[in-house]
């Protein structure tokens, strides 16, 4: 059986190629995957690890927890905790660290990076371990800058160039006087690194005197951890945290695994995707070869064969497939891995170098996803072929399903697409997070429902088609009848297609309403024209308000201030605002009471004031942080939204208790409202700061829907290797079916069928059988992206079903593509063969 089996393989390698190259696909998504998330998990580990090098205790300041009412209070690292840190026995020195946002313009004048990811340091002393100057040399006084090598390559800058740039309000101008390598994950991710000498990064940033963190090298022969015990022996105890620098660097490993494997699941959900399409290809194509083999496994079964012997003879088949395809599937998965890092730098993404991580468990796992799943797909179609009795198959050439194995399919499939919808629904009504495992769960019936009903829907739903095939005359009605002739392999070709369109219809819905959503938000709670902020959205300086109320055109300002509290034992944070002007400049939906804040009187959002039981016209009682207590009295409140949430109360009210609180955004109204002018006059009144955003509605409404954009475009990248995958299907059935039908496409020749007109027939069919898969797939993309905004709408008020009717079109017509272009090879391979010869096979 053995020996049979792998001629049979060598009889029919043409016919299985597809699904060779359907399982490689595959197997090479889920090993590229893991070649490439190794590979650049250990390069990122290994240079984290490098950049410790000149650590062996780090220091930060203690933060001292709140206690009842009192806010809590973070101790400092000042220059007398340095001073005796570095007198501790086994010090060798120690370098005082500050660091804070700091944005550096190109020469364009655009911010380089994300706003998080420009960052600012300190440059210790003449000759900092931390940074090797590649040139040039240490910055002196305010005037003076270092810039990372990535940061100059990107920007075209050069030692003794002049730049643009701000930390936390004015421009500055300071001019370049050095250039130094770095080992920092936000340069390698595209930001940028600036670093000042001490005094001046301390004054920029507000801190004077003080340090984010103290870094201590030990003596040669001393050990981390007797280093970290003198240290907290000679320093107050409850002041200082201390950590070795194998403790930052495994802990920093760590993170950077856990981001890669986020990275790595997310990949490989994708792939589990394209090898389950990839299932339907296998069992189709085993199907029509033990079908075209009937009489062969019948002989077998009459000479001696058992119902086990044929099945193991089947799988035996698909092991010797799913080894070749796995072990392509993994040299090119190799391939893929080294591919995408290349491709990281060609997109701006700096990765260390490093070499290639092929770790055995990738192999291992590429040759059993490779050959399991092959044999999984093939368990079905062997079972069946063992099945059929010897005399009945000798009969033959095909055998029927019988009407009880029918019946007890749609049986079947009914109910499991009626739980599905139970259950789909039944998510919908539920409070966001709390349905989403049941809504994936009543997903994943609703798919296998309709896959078990597929062959049954086939029949109407390709009839629907019978008027448009009927404009192609005797070609487009033998396509049809060919698409329903054997409605299980058009359900497992079609069914292919209709997994990809589901998710990315689906997909496509939710962003469009989402796009909507946060339109109708932007719109509705924001009644200034703009809004000014930062790039990284740190607070702004309370300069920037001063300039903007002094611009010609602005009628109302308001600030947005953010200041720690704690009411009832808890921690809260308030949000002052320019009570007079508030209404002018935000205009959330109201819930109760009104939108008035002064004085006493604040707004608070309808979720906090659920969770401490208030109503317009409660009491509550405040401690702010510098300890004294107010009461204040609930005048409304509103819909919160990603935009304003909270308890507001006016800033006059909260200036006495807080000097300095955070300001992140100022809202802005002017007299002549947006228009490019009006922004541009805004930003030349901020100095064309390189760290200010200056938005009106429409790009804060853009800047939140980006993210969204950017993961469906992701997800529409991902999804084309299960559509590739699906479009090979089409193929192979096709092909196969040409093969099966060689004698009846000889006598339609022989009658006067020409070439052409096989041709169409074929195509037609293709064409067919991807519209039926595409309006299943869009169908149940839509009732889930629907039902996942349901979710969606449970915490977002402005979020409503829009449907996509462009989209959908556009993925109408690629389904119809994939038709035509998967029925090429197929049809071409019809017209040509040779009626004669046709006939007289088998």
């Amino acid at each position: 059986m053995f020996r049979t089996a792998l001629r049979n393989v060598l009889a029919h390698k043409a016919r299985l190629l597809m699904t060779v190259l359907a399982v490689m696909l595959g197997v090479a998504f889920v090993s590229g995957t893991l070649v490439f998330t190794n590979t650049i998990s250990d390069a990122l580990q290994k240079s984290s690890a490098k950049g410790f090098d000149q650590v062996d205790v780090a220091m930060t300041a203690d933060y001292q927890d709140a206690e009842g009412d009192q806010v809590g209070k973070v101790h400092e690292l000042t220059q007398s905790v340095l001073d005796r840190s570095e007198r501790v026995p086994g010090a060798a020195s120690a370098i005082g660290v500050v660091q804070g946002f700091t944005a550096i313009a190109d020469k364009d004048g655009k911010l380089i990076g994300e706003g998080f990811q420009s960052q600012g340091g300190n440059y210790w002393g003449t000759e900092d371990p931390r940074y090797p100057l590649v040139s040039g040399h240490a910055p002196k006084g305010q005037g003076e800058i270092l810039i990372d090598s990535e940061t100059a390559k990107r920007a075209g800058y050069k030692v003794g160039d002049t730049v643009r740039m701000s930390v936390d309000g004015p421009v500055l101008t300071p001019k370049i006087t050095g250039i130094f390598t770095t080992d920092d994950g936000n340069v390698a991710a595209g930001g940028s690194l600036t670093l000042f000498d001490t005094a001046t990064a301390q004054k920029l940033f507000g801190k004077a005197g003080v340090y984010d963190q103290i870094v201590v090298k030990a003596k040669a022969g001393v050990t981390q951890t007797a280093l970290q015990a003198e240290l907290d022996k000679a320093l107050p105890k409850g002041t200082v945290a201390t950590t070795t620098g194998k403790e930052l660097a495994d802990d920093q490993a760590e993170a950077i695994a856990r981001s890669m494997s986020g990275m790595q699941t997310g990949l490989l959900v994708f792939a589990g995707i394209a090898l389950f399409v990839g299932t339907f290809i296998i069992a189709n194509t085993f199907t029509m070869l033990v079908a075209q083999r009937t009489k062969e496994l019948a002989l077998m079964r009459a000479v001696g064969a058992s119902r086990r012997q044929v099945t193991r003879s089947v799988l035996i088949e698909a092991f010797v497939v799913g080894a070749v395809a796995a072990v392509a599937g993994l040299l090119a998965g190799i391939g893929i891995g080294a591919g995408l890092r290349s491709l990281m730098g060609t997109f701006g993404a700096t990765v260390p170098d490093g070499p290639l991580i092929i770790k055995p468990a990738t192999i291992v796992a590429a040759l059993v996803v490779g050959i399991l799943v092959t044999m999984l797909a093939a368990w079905l179609p062997g079972r069946r072929a063992a099945k059929i009795p010897p005399v009945a198959a000798m009969n033959s050439v095909h055998a029927k399903a019988t009407t009880k194995s029918l019946v007890l399919r749609n049986t079947l499939g009914a109910l499991v697409s009626a739980a599905g919808i139970a259950v789909v629904l039944m998510a919908s009504t539920m409070d966001g997070s709390d349905g989403q495992i049941p809504m994936g769960f009543g997903a994943v019936l609703l798919i296998i429902g309709v896959f078990i009903l597929t062959p049954l829907l086939s029949r109407p739903l390709i009839a629907a088609a019978a008027p448009v095939l009927r404009v192609f005359g005797v070609s487009g009605k033998l396509a049809r009848q060919n698409s329903v002739r054997n409605p299980r392999r058009t359900a497992a070709t079609a069914s292919a297609l209709m997994i990809g369109l589901t998710l990315i219809t689906g997909m496509t819905v939710m962003a469009g309403s989402l796009q909507q959503a946060i339109e109708k938000m932007a719109s509705s709670s924001i009644k200034a024209d703009y809004v000014v902020s930062m790039a990284n959205g740190n607070p702004l300086s309370p300069d920037v308000e001063k300039k903007l109320e002094q611009t010609d055109g602005v009628s109302a300002t308001s600030p947005m201030l953010n200041a720690e509290s704690r009411i009832d034992g808890q921690t809260e944070y308030l949000t002052g605002v320019n009570g007079a002007a508030i209404g002018e400049l935000a205009g959330p939906e109201v819930d109760e009471g009104s939108f008035k804040v002064g004085g006493t009187q604040v707004v608070v959002d309808s979720e906090t004031a659920q969770s401490y039981g208030w109503k317009a016209g409660s009491d509550f009682t405040v401690s702010y942080a510098d300890g004294k207590k107010q009461k204040l009295t609930v005048a409304g409140t509103y819909e919160s939204n990603d935009f304003l949430r909270g308890i507001l109360l006016d800033q006059a009210t909260l200036a006495p208790h807080d000097a300095d609180p955070y300001n992140m955004k100022v809202m802005v109204k002017t007299s002549g409202g947006t228009s490019g002018a009006t922004q541009d006059k805004l930003e030349k009144a901020l100095g064309t700061n390189p760290a200010i955003k200056v938005q009106d509605k429409q790009d804060i409404s853009n800047e939140i829907a980006q993210m969204f954009t950017l993961m469906l475009n992701m997800v529409y990248g991902l999804l084309a290797m299960a559509v590739i995958v699906a479009v090979l299907g089409v193929i192979n059935t096709l092909a196969m079916s040409v093969f099966e039908r060689s004698q009846e496409i000889g006598m339609l020749r022989a009658i006067g069928l020409d070439r052409r007109g096989i041709k169409r027939m074929v195509r037609l069919e293709s064409l067919v059988i991807s519209l039926f898969g595409a309006v299943l797939g869009i169908g149940l993309g839509v009732f889930f992206g629907w039902a996942a905004g349901e979710l969606l709408a449970s915490r977002m008020a402005t979020y409503e079903l829009v449907l996509p009717w462009a989209r959908i079109a556009v993925f109408l017509l690629l389904a119809a593509t994939v038709g035509v272009l998967a029925a090429l090879w197929p049809a071409r391979r019809a017209a040509r063969l040779n009626m004669l010869e046709a006939i007289k096979a088998e």
